[in-house]
């Protein structure tokens, strides 16, 4: 268990207060065991899940580094932050800001779906640091717009990601023009053969940190599986969220195409909700997502590979529609939820179909799933496929009448 206090990594003065100003005294495990390396000047191969400070873990030894070498400063940026999402990007770029308040140190981003106008315009104020996405900053060198001859830093975030969206070549090419005179940050959920090779291309002796094993879930999530039929689901999930324990609801699917029908469904029924997916145009996506930062809508439907961007506080529960094909992805998944020592429910929908996918998951997290009978639409069918068959856990109320009212409505 971390100890440590973030005055014992000796930060500048400016950057604690801005650290004490957002309300936070003691550093989060991946913050103590890669903010001391980062600072010491090695390069860093780091796993972390979203949710675990892994930002500011990168952001604050970097912003501590270019100030003290401030004299360093010549024509180009010095740090570069690569994302694989316009998303991501912004909310880096909000910590930057944030940790950065009293330094004089400028930050731009650089992403697609936007104007590129204002990105050159924001370049030539000679920022520090560079927050992009790959395919805009490749746009742009180009162009000739930005040099990558002064940096310095270079951050890999959600490098697992970038490979799963195919991003990749364009990584490597702009890293091929970088100086190799650098400090080089990689950071991933997971650990797969091709990070590891990627790693290998592009970090020099590096230390490796690691948090928690790929599989831990944390202990304050109450995980259930709800057997149900298909055209059940739909029903199933609109009494879950008008019951009174449901606060802030993350949904997944696997398909973009459920994520829209599911979304247009819940709003016919009177459930404010929007989608997230890589069919939505960047700004679509990122109005959906301040909607539900904001509050304004109550429930978030998503996909895998979009849903790893999102960073949002007070989700109550994670409802898995539908089960993912990957077991990994359901701790990625479930990890949304439970933040910053809070409690969280994770709800998983199992059909037939996905009882094998269950058993992948069960095997992946080394434990059993509780299931709950204690719901109108509960399928024996789906149930009795499970091997070996479990005992039903001690049922919880989602709200005042502790079972779910029978509706129609196939998804």
């Amino acid at each position: 268990m971390n100890t440590k206090m973030f005055e014992d990594f000796h930060l500048n003065e400016a950057i604690l207060r801005a650290i004490r100003d957002e309300g936070y005294r003691q550093p989060t495990d991946i913050q103590g065991a890669a903010i001391p390396e980062i600072l010491s000047g090695k390069d860093v191969m780091a796993t972390a899940q979203t949710g675990t400070g892994k930002t500011a873990a990168f952001c604050l030894p970097m912003l501590h580094m270019l100030h003290r070498g401030k004299g360093d400063a010549g024509h180009g940026p010095r740090a570069l932050v690569l994302t694989p999402t316009r998303e991501l990007a912004l909310q880096i770029e909000s910590s930057l800001r944030a940790y950065g308040r009293y330094l004089p140190l400028k930050t731009s981003v650089v992403v697609g779906g936007v104007s590129i106008t204002g990105q050159i315009h924001s370049l030539r104020q000679k920022p520090e640091i560079v927050v992009a996405t790959p395919g805009r900053l490749l746009d742009l060198m180009r162009q000739k717009q930005v040099t990558l001859a002064e940096i310095q830093f270079l951050v890999l975030d959600e490098a697992d990601r970038m490979l799963d969206l195919g991003f990749i070549h364009d990584v490597r090419s702009i890293v091929s023009r970088i100086p190799a005179a650098r400090q080089t940050l990689l950071f991933s959920a997971t650990l797969s053969p091709e990070i590891a090779a990627l790693a290998s291309d592009m970090l020099k002796n590096p230390v490796f940190v690691a948090t928690a094993p790929p599989a831990s879930i944390a202990a304050k999530i109450d995980q259930k599986v709800l057997f149900v039929d298909q055209a059940n689901k739909g029903s199933l999930l609109v009494d879950i969220l008008k019951s009174s324990g449901v606060q802030r609801a993350l949904v997944f699917t696997r398909t973009k195409h459920r994520a829209d029908r599911l979304t247009r469904h819940l709003s016919r029924n009177g459930i404010s909700a929007g989608a997230i997916h890589s069919n939505k145009s960047q700004n679509g996506r990122q109005r959906s997502l301040a909607a539900f930062d904001k509050g304004r809508i109550m429930v978030l439907v998503a996909t895998d590979i979009m849903a790893r961007g999102i960073d949002v506080e007070g989700i109550s529960h994670v409802i898995n529609y539908e089960l993912p094909n990957d077991a990994e992805n359901y701790v990625h998944r479930i990890g949304r939820t439970a933040r910053a020592g809070a409690t969280g429910i994770a709800l998983s929908f199992c059909d037939a179909s996905e009882v094998e996918m269950l058993k992948g998951i069960e095997r992946f997290i080394r434990c059993e799933l509780p299931a709950t009978e204690e719901h109108a639409f509960h399928s024996t069918a789906a149930a009795s496929l499970r091997n070996p068959s479990p005992r039903p856990a001690q049922w919880r109320s989602f709200g005042p009448r502790g079972r779910f009212g029978r509706r129609s409505g196939r998804v």
